[in-house]
Parts: structure tokens; sequence; C-alpha cells
């Protein structure tokens, strides 16, 4: 089988529509994700002329489930809650498909050596890389969604680099005060989380302590939140 894995952003969706013969489109949900999320995935349905179709974790509800019940936020091997709501879904899925497959990347052409790094992880798979072999960066993919009439993501138009989960662990100094601006209620939860467990998800400071000014999202590296993050860091 050949499956596109689809993230809910402008990336994935652009792999998606350039991949050739594919079986099945899967997007692996989380909650904590812009509820504009699943109007974009059922824009990009139409556009695709095919079902996306949706998996969920069964274990936990949310981000914050996995961090409260594994009392853990973020670690140099990866966060838990991509561990979780998205690695463990896909294996989950995987057990139940297990014929050999070829998975399909929104990794773009800037992104080589993700992409040579999960293919030697995954090597019992196949896969392709639309973007790259098309050599189409980030910005080149908003243009082609832009043309095709796809209103992308509300997380691009207030401004973040990428449709991942609102007040995701991974984000930097400049990425969590633009939360803290526009989420105040998620950056307030994550702060105290944080606190509860006793480690912060940046690392040398925790969110009660990081100044409003600190920071520079525009200068932080932030991939997209795909179910390959924990591959890349293993």
């Amino acid at each position: 089988m050949k499956i596109c894995w689809f993230s809910c952003g402008i990336s994935s969706f652009v792999a998606c529509y350039l991949a050739k013969d594919v079986d099945e489109i899967i997007y692996t949900h989380v909650a904590n994700q812009h509820e504009d999320s699943l109007r974009f995935l059922h824009d990009c349905e139409k556009l695709l002329g095919r079902k996306i179709h949706i998996l969920q974790s069964d274990k936990y509800d949310s981000v914050d489930d996995v961090i409260e019940r594994t009392r853990c936020i973020n670690t140099a091997y990866g966060a838990p809650c991509t561990k979780w709501l998205k690695k463990q879904v896909r294996r989950d899925w995987e057990q139940k498909h297990y014929e050999h497959h070829t998975y399909v990347w929104g990794f773009d052409v800037n992104e080589k050596a993700r992409a040579e790094k999960l293919s030697e992880t995954m090597s019992d798979y196949d896969h392709e890389f639309p973007l790259i072999d098309n050599y189409l960066s980030k910005e080149e993919c908003h243009g082609i969604a832009d043309k095709l009439g796809l209103k992308r993501p509300v997380m691009y138009d207030l401004g973040y680099p990428n449709n991942n989960c609102i007040g995701c662990v991974k984000g930097g100094m400049g990425y969590w005060n633009k939360i803290r601006v526009d989420f105040p209620e998620v950056f307030e939860r994550r702060a105290k989380q944080e606190r509860l467990i006793g480690h912060s998800c940046i690392k040398g400071i925790f969110l009660d302590e990081l100044e409003p000014d600190r920071g520079n999202m525009n200068m932080e590296i932030m991939e997209d939140c795909t179910i390959s993050c924990q591959l890349l860091t293993m």
C-alpha cells in the first residue's frame, strides 16, 4: 500500500496532491489542534477528490492528558505527546496493516537531511518525498495551495510557521510569548503543568518566569509536528 501521512499542514497537502497511485491518506488527529484544522482537512478532501482517514489515540485524550499522566513535558529525545498521540497511533495502525508500505511525506527541499534520516530510521518501508523531488520549498507550497483556492489553516494567518497543536511543547521563547498573547489560557495551563511536574518545556526557564519581550519567533526553527518527529530524535 502507498500511504500519504497528512498533518493538516500546507506542505503535507501538496505532497498528497502531487503523489501518484496513493491507496490511502491518513491523518492522526490531536485534540489540541486549532479547531480550524478539521475545516482545512475537509477542504483538502474536496480538492484531492478522496476521503482522508482520521486516526486518534484511544489511550490519551490530549497533549494535556499525556503531560499530566506521564509527568513529562519534553525531553532531548522528543516529546511524549508526539510519542503517544502520533507515533504510537501509527504503530497501532501498522500492526493491523502489516503489508509492505510506501510512505509519502511532506518534507520540503530544505529538509533533505530530515528525509534521509527518516529513510534510514524506517528502513523497513519505502519512502517518497514529492516536494523534494520537485524542488519545492514551504513557501512555494503555500503558493500552490493559494492557486488551487485552498484556504490555509488559521494558525498560519495568525503568524505561526506551522499548523502544530496550540501550545506546542517544542516551541521556543518567541513562540511561547506569542502564545501568551494569542492563547493566554493555553499559556497559563502549560505554565501550571510545568510547575506541577517540575520541568519546563523551554530549556532552562519556566514559562511563568519568561519575560514578555524574550525571543524572536521569526528566528526560531520549529518543524511541523508529524508522526516522524519522534523517529528523527531517536
